[in-house]
């Protein structure tokens, strides 16, 4: 093999080798200067895409419906002549008749004056009731052991009947206290007997009546 050839030409193989580092050199400028980066914003730039609709031909126009029938107008009805009558005028006569009676005399009534009635008396009776007062002797009641251990309260309202003696006839309870044991007590010591009070009158008579009271329980 014969090397005195390529030692005879070393020029050429110093100009290759300068080429080279001088795109070297060329290439990294360009690198540093952004040259890269603008090729590859380039590149990765994004690609704009666009549907395009098909154009859809309007839609044929509705039918329009035919015109209606014309309306025929009714036939007028078919004329008749009213018949003829004869109407005969009615005389009207108006009878004017006069009456006068003869006064029998000259001489005016007299008037004659109402008879004036006697003012009536009030006939309706004077009642005064009777009275009741329990803090008599044999009127007030007692109170019940039940009543005073609960602490019941109230008051009881009744109608009594009492006679003319001043006794007491019938009881009856109109209102109740709410407790059953001081209703019954009011009512037992009334019914006694040793109750007497002060009778009640009609026109001053002492007469049997009925008579409402009210007791109250209360606790001191």
């Amino acid at each position: 093999m014969d090397f005195s050839e390529h030692q005879q030409e070393p020029g050429k193989k110093f100009l290759g080798l300068g080429l080279v580092v001088i795109f070297h050199i060329v290439l990294g400028y360009a690198l540093l200067n952004g040259l890269g980066k603008k090729i590859i914003d380039v590149v990765q730039k994004p690609l704009e895409t666009k549907i395009v609709e098909e154009v859809k031909p309007p839609p044929p126009p509705p039918e329009t419906p035919p015109p209606p029938p014309p309306k025929l107008a009714a036939p007028p009805p078919p004329f008749i002549p009213p018949p003829e009558v004869a109407v005969q005028p009615q005389q009207q006569q108006l009878a004017i008749t006069s009456t006068q009676v003869k006064p029998d005399s000259n001489v005016l009534p007299k008037t004659i004056a109402p008879p004036v009635e006697a003012p009536k008396q009030n006939t309706a009776p004077v009642t005064v009731p009777a009275v009741i007062n329990f803090d008599t002797a044999g009127c007030k009641p007692e109170w019940p052991r039940a009543s005073i251990r609960n602490e019941e309260t109230g008051t009881v309202g009744l109608s009594v009947l009492i006679g003319a003696d001043g006794s007491v006839a019938d009881v009856r309870i109109d209102k109740s206290s709410g407790f059953r044991n001081l209703d019954n007590a009011v009512k037992s010591q009334l019914m006694s007997g040793s109750c007497k009070n002060k009778p009640g009158t009609v026109d001053g008579k002492p007469q049997q009546l009925w008579t409402k009271v009210n007791y109250v329980w209360k606790l001191e």
